[in-house]
C-alpha cells in the first residue's frame, strides 16, 4: 500500500508476518508438547488474541482486570492474571462479574493476598495460581515455600490449578537456555513440594519469548506474548529475524545529513526503552545495520553504514521499536497492511486500562 497517503508518523501490523508468527509459535509448542495462552498485554487488540485462539491458544494471559473486562467483552472466555493482585472489594466485584461469562484464574504469592481474596470474593469459580520465583526476582515465592500457601486456598475454598512463573531474566543476551532451565528447576521444586503434601497440580505455566525455543515439555502451557509482533529487542537476543517483525511504525525522514537523518517518530509513538545491551533505540525495517542512536519525544536520529544509502528528506521509512508492548499502548489504533486486501484499522481496545 501507498503510506504517502497518511500522515506520519503511525503504527503498521503486516497482517502476513503475524499470521506467520502465529503458525510458527503453534508449530513449536505442538512439538513441544504444551499448550499456549499467550499475554495480550503485548498487542491489547481483540482481533490478534482470536487470530491467536484460531492458530490454537487454550486462551490468554492479561495483567489487569480493565484489560480483562475488554477481552470478555469481546469474546474471550479463558483467561488468566499472570500477577499477585491485591483485591480491594471494588476489584474483586469487577472480576467476579466476569467469572460467569469466562474462565478466570489469577495469580498469588502470599497468604496474606489469598486471605484478602477470600475476604473480598467470597464464594467464587475463580481459580489460583501460586506464582514461584525462578530468577527473575520480581513477585513469585521461593519454590521451596508453596505448601503453606496451597494450604490456605484449601482453608478459604479457593481452588489452586497450579503453579507458575515468568523466566523474565532471559531478557539478557545469551541468557535464554539458563532462564529456560531456572524455570523447569523452580516448577519441578514447587510441584514435587505440593503434591508431597497431598495438592494436586494442574498447571505448570511459564515461558516467555526469548525463551520459548528453549521451553521443555515439563511445562504445560507457556505464556509467551511478543512473538506475535516482535520488536527491536527480539532481534538482538537471536530470537526473530527482520523478516518476522510484524509491527512497525511509519515516519518520515525529516532531516538529513550525510548517513544521518531525523525522522518524525519519537518516544512518543515508540516508547522510550532502551536495555542497557541494546544497540540503539530501536532499528530500521529492511536496514539490519542501521540504529536509532537518539530519540526524543517527536523525532529519532538514524545512522546508516556507509554501505548502506541514507533515505532523503520526504522519504518514508519504517523503523521497529524497541519494545512492542510499550509502543502499542501508545496508540488509539493501528493500520493492518494485508497483501491483495484493504487495509483495516485495529482499535487498541485495552489500551491504558492498567487498574
Amino acid at each position: 500500500m501507498d503510506f504517502s497517503e497518511i500522515d506520519t508518523p503511525f503504527t503498521v501490523i503486516d497482517y502476513e508476518r503475524l499470521v506467520s508468527n502465529l503458525e510458527r509459535h503453534l508449530l513449536r509448542t505442538q512439538q513441544q508438547g504444551i499448550a499456549s495462552r499467550p499475554h495480550a498485554k503485548t498487542h491489547k487488540i481483540p482481533e490478534i488474541a482470536k487470530l491467536q485462539l484460531e492458530y490454537g491458544a487454550r486462551g490468554i494471559t492479561l495483567a489487569t482486570i480493565g484489560e480483562a473486562e475488554v477481552f470478555v467483552e469481546a469474546g474471550i472466555d479463558d483467561i488468566f492474571l499472570a500477577y499477585p493482585l491485591w483485591l480491594t472489594p471494588r476489584k474483586a466485584a469487577r472480576l467476579q462479574a466476569l467469572a460467569p461469562r469466562a474462565r478466570m484464574g489469577m495469580g498469588v504469592d502470599s497468604v496474606a493476598g489469598i486471605q484478602q481474596a477470600a475476604k473480598t470474593l467470597g464464594t467464587t469459580t475463580i481459580e489460583f495460581m501460586i506464582e514461584v520465583d525462578s530468577g527473575h526476582h520480581r513477585s513469585g515465592i521461593d519454590p521451596h515455600q508453596v505448601v503453606p500457601l496451597a494450604q490456605a486456598l484449601a482453608d478459604h475454598n479457593l481452588a489452586l490449578r497450579g503453579v507458575f512463573t515468568y523466566p523474565g531474566h532471559s531478557y539478557q543476551p545469551d541468557t535464554k537456555d539458563d532462564a529456560s532451565q531456572d524455570e523447569v528447576t523452580a516448577l519441578t521444586i514447587a510441584t514435587s513440594a505440593l503434591e508431597s503434601a497431598g495438592f494436586e497440580v494442574l498447571e505448570r505455566s511459564g515461558g516467555s519469548t526469548p525463551s520459548v525455543h528453549s521451553t521443555q515439555s515439563f511445562l504445560t502451557e507457556t505464556r509467551a506474548g511478543v512473538y506475535a509482533l516482535g520488536d527491536a529487542q527480539q532481534l538482538e537476543l537471536g530470537g526473530m529475524d527482520m523478516n518476522d517483525v510484524a509491527l512497525s511504525v511509519v515516519t518520515t525522514v525529516v532531516s538529513a545529513r550525510g548517513q544521518t537523518v531525523v525522522v518524525d517518530a519519537g518516544s512518543k509513538i515508540m516508547g522510550a526503552d532502551k536495555a542497557s545491551w541494546a544497540s540503539g533505540h530501536g532499528r530500521v525495517l529492511g536496514h539490519a545495520d542501521a540504529r536509532i542512536v537518539a530519540m526524543s519525544e517527536h523525532h529519532a536520529t538514524v545512522v546508516f553504514p556507509d554501505s548502506d544509502p541514507a533515505p532523503r528528506c520526504g522519504d518514508i521509512i519504517q523503523v521497529i521499536p524497541n519494545h512492542v508492548c510499550n509502543a502499542v499502548n501508545l496508540v488509539d489504533s493501528v493500520l493492518v497492511k494485508r497483501a491483495r486486501k484493504p487495509a483495516q484499522v485495529w482499535l487498541v481496545a485495552a489500551r491504558g486500562k492498567n487498574s
